[in-house]
């Protein structure tokens, strides 16, 4: 395989990132033009999207790992029959997870704390997108496929397609159907986008032919996907958790206003943080093809300047929506106080986001070369005690609100950046390779 450069990788992760963000932007803001209420359950019913889904991170984050890891040692049929096991998984627990949703969508929502019009929005939503979820656990896996193979052009240009009918179908079905047409946009998008990556990775990646690779089961690759994945997902795992938990926070102590706030600035902010987003994606893969080829010092030297790269991008970013932060929030409403409280927080965003970069870059490097467990320890202390802990604290004891709420936010992030720094300039991760322990 051709040296994998940063660059390369980067920029198509960024455009698709960017485009799938917008995805969700196109639904907030057009929804939000029909019902400031109807935008913020489409946000209410993604966290829980996001927290039952983690499943998927199970597998796509170790077979990411595996895959490239193999592919970097030159051992082709271990990465296809990865990559096999990869879909089979994701298929088979996206289609339980479709039918939990269908069935269980209002109680789920209830119990994140969602009430009256917006648990009535949201179970509207839900039931939908949820029902099809399966899809997005088949392009999740397709994507890390295609990826890990350096081909990350093809998943981006897909997702300009999704983009573009997804925009289309709102605005047709949007005034007529409310948050029912959204859902529906979303669903179709999803159908065309999982047809053509299936198209493309049959076609140019892989034959059909590499599920025979998984006859008979093989059961070590599945000892092995859990063990690098469950850490890993564990980590997102608890990071929507928590996120879920300071949800039903500002949905049972703070504000509507406060409520739509919090809603419009994390669609701005999303776009802040894809710059890293998308370089801590393209260096999870060259990191795992290093550590597979055993070239730890290249993979270490390249963790520190992607970092570099990222922290000065996001920097200018954050920089810019500083500058223009009163006309941001005012895309989406012409409520005052919702845009005082928006322009306010995206002053404080800054200093969220400066670790969030760390966090995105260091953990994405450190996966890649198999070191799982640390960024997880770190989670378990951090996102509960200064994430959800501060939050409530701040925000509700203290009186602060949103403002409060975001202080523990960035409080959160800057304190597992450092740690993950420290990690990384340890080389303690250098003896973690997937590769070496699941070929002995």
């Amino acid at each position: 395989m051709k040296k994998l450069k940063l660059y390369s990788l980067a920029w198509p992760i960024f455009v698709e990132t960017a485009l799938f963000m917008l995805l969700g932007f196109i639904d907030v803001y057009i929804l939000s033009r029909y019902d400031d209420l109807a935008a913020s359950s489409v946000n209410t019913a993604n966290q829980a999207v996001s927290i039952v889904t983690i499943v998927f991170a199970v597998i796509s984050s170790a077979s990411a790992v595996m895959i490239s890891q193999y592919l970097g040692a030159k051992k082709e049929q271990s990465a296809s029959r990865i990559a096999a096991l990869s879909i089979t998984l994701h298929l088979i627990f996206g289609v339980i997870i479709s039918v939990m949703f269908l069935i269980f969508n209002r109680p789920i929502l209830i119990f994140i704390g969602a009430e009256n019009k917006i648990l009535d929005f949201a179970c509207q939503y839900l039931s939908i997108v949820g029902g099809v979820i399966f899809l997005q656990a088949l392009m999740t896996s397709m994507s890390v496929i295609i990826r890990n193979h350096g081909m990350t052009k093809v998943s981006m240009f897909v997702t300009v397609g999704m983009n573009f009918l997804n925009t289309v179908l709102d605005i047709i079905l949007v005034p007529k159907m409310g948050v029912a047409g959204v859902a529906i946009a979303t669903s179709i998008s999803r159908v065309i986008g999982t047809i053509v990556l299936a198209v493309v990775l049959f076609k140019r990646v892989e034959k059909l032919s590499i599920f025979k690779l998984i006859k008979p089961f093989p059961v070590n690759d599945l000892k092995d996907i859990f063990k690098i994945g469950v850490p890993s997902a564990f980590e997102t795992f608890l990071y929507n958790l928590s996120q879920l938990v300071i949800t039903s926070i500002v949905l049972n102590f703070l504000s509507d206003n406060e409520l739509i706030t919090k809603t419009y600035v994390q669609n701005i902010t999303m776009f802040f943080y894809i710059f890293a987003l998308s370089i801590g994606q393209a260096s999870q893969i060259i990191t795992g093809h290093l550590v597979g080829a055993g070239e730890y010092d290249k993979a270490y030297r390249q963790g520190l300047r992607s970092y570099s790269y990222a922290f000065i991008i996001s920097a200018a970013a954050c920089a810019i929506g500083i500058i223009l932060r009163y006309q941001l929030i005012g895309i989406f409403t012409g409520n005052a106080e919702v845009i005082e409280f928006g322009a306010n927080i995206l002053l404080l965003n800054a200093f969220l986001e400066a670790g969030r970069t760390t966090n995105l870059i260091i953990i994405a490097c450190l996966r890649g070369s198999g070191d799982v467990y640390f960024p997880t320890a770190c989670a378990v202390f951090s996102n509960w005690t200064l994430s959800v802990g501060g939050s409530y604290l701040l925000a509700v004891v203290c009186g602060m609100g949103i403002y409060g709420l975001w202080i523990a936010l960035a409080a959160d992030e800057c304190f597992r950046g450092i740690l993950m720094l420290l990690r990384w300039k340890s080389g303690k991760w250098r003896n973690k390779s997937i590769v070496k322990h699941s070929e002995t």
